[in-house]
């Protein structure tokens, strides 16, 4: 990366309150989601936010503890030879067990959200970071692409649409884990009533 990128992206963490400082003082994890191919993004990030953290001479003991990083990921059979993408960046061991998690998605799905679903913000690697910030399309694919988000979230907050999220949840292998079952617990039971 340039220095005018990493000037840029510096600006950008910290007004998102993931500043070395931010980092330190926050009582709660903050948590990166993306779509996870082989984990380029976040090694990136990673090593931004590392470099950042040495050059402030900040806290690495108590922000390691503050950083998350989920991977949306495509399913594959559960094996000891399936290649996972954390497993083949080293970064990874900088962080506590269980800070980097994966989420499968049935691999249509996920390659529909990673490789043909129309975007509605720009590409945003870091050659982009000092670009000109320029608004979505205004194309037919666009509009139909954010009338699909607005309806997503729609049935994400309404009663019916968060306990039929539950009961598919409930089918997932995952359901073993505890935090499943709570997460499953609170979508029956708060309907639509909770909105952030």
């Amino acid at each position: 990366m340039t220095k005018n990128e990493v000037r840029q992206a510096r600006e950008i963490l910290a007004s998102l309150g993931a500043s070395p400082d931010d980092l330190a003082r926050r009582d709660r994890p903050l948590a990166f989601v993306d779509v996870v191919h082989e984990g380029g993004t976040f090694t990136e990030l990673f090593d931004l936010m590392r470099d950042w953290v040495e050059e402030e001479r900040a806290p690495w003991t108590v922000i390691r503890k503050k950083v998350r990083f989920v991977g949306v990921t495509s399913r594959e059979k559960t094996s000891p030879k399936t290649w996972r993408w954390q497993q083949h960046v080293p970064w990874t061991g900088q962080l506590p067990a269980g800070a980097v998690v994966n989420v499968s998605l049935d691999a249509y799905a996920w390659s529909y959200f990673g490789d043909h679903q129309t975007k509605l913000h720009r590409t945003f690697r870091p050659k982009d970071w000092t670009a000109d910030i320029e608004g979505p399309d205004r194309d037919e694919k666009t509009r139909s692409a954010l009338a699909q988000a607005v309806g997503v979230v729609k049935i994400g907050r309404s009663k019916e649409g968060r306990r039929s999220l539950a009961r598919a949840m409930a089918d997932e292998p995952a359901l073993a884990e505890p935090w499943l079952r709570s997460l499953i617990t609170h979508l029956s039971r708060t309907g639509g009533e909770e909105r952030r």
